[in-house]
């Protein structure tokens, strides 16, 4: 059945090292070179997937800063701004009782004056009554000027007493 003759296994072996040698050539070596061209551009791929994550990470990251200061920036801003309509409150309010004491010493002055003016009207007018009733009881019209120089210091050392 089965015969071992040397130039059969001999060209049996030639033949499949040529073959091999062949397919090495014409196949292994083109299809090694498309696995590695292959390869070398799925891990480029991989390495620009890497690299989009990693910067997109770090946009996230800038992003999340970016609204942590913008959060505080505006918090600053309203504290700001709360303080500084407490200060302009304040500075109205002190204008305001400025402008009110002022009304009130206006106020006060000319009811002083009033006053004054109305008591020099008193003065006046009971000096006139006193010169009256003395003519009529001493029955003759003195001199007015003297007599209303006599009563105004009456009046004004009676006054100035109280």
């Amino acid at each position: 059945m089965l015969k071992f003759e040397f130039w059969n296994i001999f060209w049996t072996v030639f033949n499949v090292l040529l073959l091999y040698i062949l397919l090495r050539i014409f196949l292994f070596k083109p299809i090694n070179r498309l696995m590695d061209e292959r390869t070398r551009e799925i891990q480029d791929d991989i390495d620009a997937a890497k690299k989009s994550r990693e910067e997109a990470e770090a946009l996230k990251q800038q992003y999340t800063d970016d609204l942590s200061n913008a959060r505080e920036e505006a918090r600053r801003i309203v504290m700001k701004a709360q303080d500084d309509a407490a200060a302009e409150k304040a500075v109205l309010m002190q204008r305001s009782q400025q402008d009110a004491d002022k009304l009130i010493a206006e106020a006060n002055k000319s009811i002083e004056n009033e006053r004054k003016r109305v008591l020099r009207q008193a003065q006046s007018e009971i000096a006139d009554l006193a010169i009256e009733a003395a003519s009529k009881i001493i029955g003759e019209n003195v001199d007015d000027e003297k007599n209303r120089r006599i009563v105004d210091k009456f009046l004004s050392e009676e006054g100035e007493s109280k």
